[in-house]
């Protein structure tokens, strides 16, 4: 699915359905915890008519500023050959690595960090959302009370158990879940605003601006709170790849916008009119009959949420391997018909850890939440950014009308950045801290790859010259097909020069195969595969994968034989260089940065596995390389 396709009919109400479950999951299930901070959190201010009011006012024009028009109408715009989130924004202002300037740089970095920050994000939603919703119990009965950090680590480790067994058989009723959950966040909270209509007056926007200038600082605190309500929003973004902008946009502006609104402005007209229910609004606004089935759907919608989050984890980290700054790590597909489908083990036990670590340390969804929003509202900072640029360099939008939109867009974030770094010293430091991090591992990754390619290129020399030396002093040639895998496409593999060197003969059908991962997320297969023949039996191949793409030897060799290169994956004998890396006496990278290279590097998969090459057709030949 891509961006430019235009679903119509049953189509299109598929793919809505769809959408709702997997976009709409995480910032569907923030009424649950959203108001409820404003009043009674960390910083909660009194809940007076003004005041909810002002609250409510604020939270309606964060929906229609950060979400409607930032995220629906203006970023999913910005879709790079179909794919949306801050990684694909990135590669969309990232130039060619010989263009790269410092600037480039910089902005390569930043959209980076913001990808990052999903880690943090990964381990927090998923804690916040499912002990917000079981809280709900405690309110039935005081019976459940000390029961309920036992069920919310229940549900969550049963969750990432869940994981390598893929979520095909039950993702088709992620849809449907949230549907039933939207629907009764309207239901209840229309039933509030008809018995307080007064409330809709919110929707002026003088009501937050004199909320804001009336409380002064603590107001300003507040914000923190009311930007809970868009958390979520980067993740309609991420989505756009599997949606595309018509299912998203018509979901949200149809079903999911007005269903939010209706429960807030509920919860806030119940405030109105019981203030001494601050401590719950969401679950004071259910008939008391109707309190446990919405806590199971809460539950339910809070797992759907928490899914969505964890399996964008997983993406993010295939993406990063694929271009280059992760490790190789098994990326298992659980899905045979779902592409997106994808476990990451190290990933998954990561996020477990962290989070079940976060309910245990936290204890309350209201402490959970003075944690949550600094991340999200940073990456929310770095996409206006970025967005800047592609407003400018691939739009080619005057100054005025780029900085317009941008100026509006930052002074909405950095307002809510502002605000939530107050939460700094009460755990929002905790998502801050995975990303910089995983940024550093992901930093030092690319690094070394650099460093490495440069050392092996010390061992090597140029193409050109070595098929001139093969034509002037033929070596002994033996039947049979040998692919060695190369980095570069004008240089001798390091396994071929050690193989000549030291067997002193060739095959006679000799494959350089350079598998290269463009900076865009598919390649059609029909360019995929590049072909040159240099006589003597030697051919290069270079394979053009996307980011989003699994290069196998399987596939690749298959699209060879449409260029009419007949290769056998059963005959073929693939040589692969095993370089012995050591820390040297004045290592290019600092020590503990080239330690971490090397702890990565024996850690990571290994060439074989990754391509799927058949174990017992491989040949290893070792090279000692110095970081």
């Amino acid at each position: 699915m891509t961006t430019t396709d235009h679903p119509t009919g049953k189509r299109l109400a598929a793919l809505s359905l769809a959408a709702m479950g997997v976009v709409f999951g995480d910032i569907g299930t923030s009424p649950l915890y959203a108001l409820r901070e404003c009043f009674h959190g960390e910083y909660g201010i009194a809940v007076t008519p003004e005041n909810v009011l002002g609250v409510l006012s604020l939270i309606f024009w964060t929906l229609m500023l950060v979400v409607s028009f930032k995220y629906l109408t203006m970023v999913l715009r910005a879709d790079h050959d179909g794919e949306g989130g801050v990684l694909a924004l990135t590669t969309l202002v990232r130039p060619r690595r010989e263009h790269m300037t410092r600037r480039a740089w910089f902005l390569v970095v930043l959209g980076l960090f913001a990808a990052c920050l999903l880690y943090g994000d990964g381990m927090i939603t998923p804690a916040i959302s499912v002990l917000s919703a079981v809280e709900g119990l405690g309110l039935v009965t005081p019976l459940f009370k000390p029961y309920i950090l036992h069920i919310t680590l229940a549900i969550l480790i049963g969750l990432f158990l869940l994981q390598r067994h893929g979520t095909a058989r039950v993702g088709t009723l992620f849809g449907p879940v949230i549907l039933i959950w939207m629907t009764c966040l309207a239901l209840v909270g229309l039933n509030q605003v008809v018995r307080n209509p007064g409330v809709l007056a919110a929707v002026f926007p003088w009501h937050g601006l004199h909320f804001l200038l009336a409380n002064k600082l603590h107001g300003f605190v507040v914000l923190g709170a009311v930007f809970l309500v868009a958390t979520g929003a980067e993740a309609i973004y991420a989505d756009l790849g599997h949606f595309g902008r018509r299912p998203i946009r018509l979901t949200w502006f149809l079903v999911a916008l007005p269903a939010l609104l209706l429960n807030y402005f509920g919860q806030g007209a119940h405030l109105l009119a019981v203030p001494g229910d601050s401590y719950h609004p969401f679950y004071a606004i259910v008939p008391q009959w109707g309190v446990i089935p919405m806590v199971a759907l809460a539950a339910m919608a809070t797992i759907v949420a928490s899914q969505a989050v964890i399996t964008g984890a997983f993406s993010l980290t295939s993406q990063a391997v694929q271009l280059g700054y992760l490790p190789r790590l098994r990326v298992a597909h659980t899905s045979a018909s779902h592409m997106g489908q994808i476990y990451v083990a190290p990933v998954n036990w990561l996020l477990m850890i962290c989070t079940v670590g976060l309910v245990l340390g936290f204890r309350t969804s209201s402490r959970l939440a003075a944690a949550y929003g600094v991340a999200v509202t940073a990456s929310m900072l770095v996409t206006a950014t970025l967005f800047y640029f592609v407003m400018r360099k691939r739009w080619e939008w005057k100054l005025p009308a780029a900085i317009l939109v941008t100026g509006l867009f930052f002074s909405v974030d950095f307002s809510f950045f502002a605000a939530n770094m107050t939460k700094i010293t009460h755990g929002a430091w905790f998502p801050l801290v995975i990303a910089l991090l995983v940024l550093g591992v992901m930093l030092t990754w690319e690094r070394g790859g650099e460093i490495l390619a440069e050392r092996a290129r010390g061992l090597t020399r140029p193409l050109d010259e070595f098929l001139s030396e093969i034509e002037d002093e033929p070596p002994r040639r033996i039947p049979g097909q040998a692919v060695f895998l190369t980095r570069s496409h004008n240089t001798v593999p390091v396994a071929m020069v050690q193989n000549l060197r030291h067997n002193k003969v060739l095959h006679s059908e000799v494959y350089f195969l350079n598998i290269r991962t463009e900076q865009i997320p598919r390649v059609p297969n029909f360019e995929k595969i590049e072909v040159e023949r240099f006589g003597s039996g030697i051919q290069r191949i270079i394979a053009h994968f996307g980011y989003m793409e699994s290069p196998t030897v399987e596939v690749i060799f298959s699209l060879c034989r449409d260029k009419g290169v007949d290769l056998d994956i059963d005959k073929a004998s693939f040589f692969l260089g095993r370089e012995k890396l050591t820390v040297g006496t004045s290592p290019a990278m600092s020590r503990w940065r080239s330690n971490l290279y090397l702890f990565l590097s024996r850690n990571g998969m290994d060439v074989a596995s990754f391509f799927n090459i058949p174990t017992n057709q491989v040949i290893e030949v070792g090279a000692r390389l110095e970081i």
